[in-house]
């Protein structure tokens, strides 16, 4: 399916230091102004980090997947907002009163994506702890968790890229995807378990793609991101 929308790449400084997340920072340089913050260089670093990156000038991701009462909810959206977070996640199980919560404490400037099925899970894991004893369509569920995004306002999802093109094709510019697990054709799955390549993800319809450990554990990663970059081009 083609899309008319550019897919952005955001790399994962997915670290345990401040210093090892900016030595990849800096060695990027103007290849790479967008990146993921999540709970482990969060707990580490704090919200001081997310201010040095956008000293930096570079958008921030923050991925710390909110979940809690609304009220919970919207005092940490909000926050992330104050810091100068362009996108932030929250969990669409969280219900349509935590997420209309999250949408209004984002404001203008930061964007509220829900995160719907986790790429590392199965659907019989997913059935198993949702109390599910029929077969589970992820693709379904998936696609019902939107439906909840959309109507409460949020500026997008998170899904797999198998799942992406059905999304775009219901609620086309509606809603943005963002798709991680994203690898090369070649590799491991790793801690993933639906899993697709940056073309693949960007055929597909994805806004946003999360680059991990294609680009952080290459040998050479200015040249990792170089060719991610023409790949998407």
């Amino acid at each position: 399916m083609a899309t008319s929308l550019t897919t952005t790449p955001i790399v994962a400084l997915d670290f345990s230091s401040a210093e090892q997340a900016l030595a990849l920072v800096d060695s990027l340089g103007e290849r790479c102004r967008f990146y993921k913050v999540g709970n482990e260089l969060f707990t580490a670093a704090g919200p001081e980090f997310v201010r040095e990156l956008r000293d930096r000038d570079c958008d921030v991701f923050l991925d710390l997947k909110f979940y809690d009462i609304p009220n919970t909810v919207a005092g940490g959206v909000r926050n992330a907002a104050a810091l100068g977070a362009r996108l932030v996640t929250v969990h669409a199980t969280g219900g349509p009163a935590m997420l209309r919560a999250a949408v209004a404490a984002a404001g203008s400037t930061c964007g509220v994506l829900a995160v719907t099925v986790l790429t590392s899970q199965t659907a019989d894991e997913i059935a198993g702890v949702w109390g599910r004893e029929d077969a589970l369509d992820i693709g379904a569920e998936v696609s019902r968790l939107a439906g909840l995004a959309a109507a409460a306002g949020a500026h997008g999802i998170v899904c797999s890229g198998k799942e992406a093109a059905g999304i775009r094709d219901q609620f086309g510019d509606r809603l943005a995807v963002l798709v991680p697990g994203i690898r090369e054709a070649d590799a491991a799955a790793q801690d993933q378990a639906r899993v697709m390549t940056p073309e693949g993800a960007a055929a597909a319809g994805a806004r946003y793609i999360v680059i991990g450990r294609m680009v952080t554990a290459a040998s050479d990663r200015v040249a990792a991101m170089e060719r991610l970059v023409r790949a998407l081009d």
